[in-house]
């Protein structure tokens, strides 16, 4: 497969699953009704960030798979880090189990630092793309715990 083909594919998969899920949760999402905590952004943040991130996710991958660094266990931790992330969106706007998105988040932290390493130790580049998205789940999880602590 082209080098092309492989990022493009590579950076379609999370844009495409983070479409999906932002179709799933458009129905349910109550943010702006929220008491929010210092630090808040407006919701229009939200969308462009998570293309960014998406983006920057992709060519990160896009990286390894192009230059055939790969392997099952980079698989397994970035489609599973894919996963979790996904669901921590219905978690939270779907579901609305506040508390038990802030525990999944956290879990989704685990994994990204894991992500982060491994594709570090195949591709500095790879590894360090995935830092914004750490950050931004870091603040993400503030924002999930601050909403869940003013809200209940």
């Amino acid at each position: 497969m082209s080098k092309f083909k492989i990022y493009f594919k590579s950076i379609l998969i999370p844009v495409i699953i983070g479409g999906i899920v932002g179709f799933i949760i458009s129905g349910f999402m109550d943010y702006n009704t929220l008491e929010k905590p210092f630090l808040s952004p407006p919701s229009i943040v939200f969308p462009i960030v998570w293309t960014i991130i998406y983006i920057l996710m992709g060519v990160s991958y896009g990286i390894l798979k192009s230059n055939s660094l790969t392997d099952d266990n980079i698989n397994l931790v970035y489609y599973l880090q894919l996963f979790v992330n996904a669901l921590w969106s219905i978690i939270f706007f779907v579901l609305k189990w506040r508390l038990f998105a802030f525990i999944w988040i956290i879990l989704l932290i685990v994994l990204v630092i894991l992500m982060i390493i491994k594709f570090y130790e195949k591709n500095k580049i790879a590894g360090l793309l995935q830092i914004p998205y750490l950050i931004w789940i870091i603040f993400a999880s503030y924002l999930n715990l601050f909403i869940y602590l003013l809200n209940n």
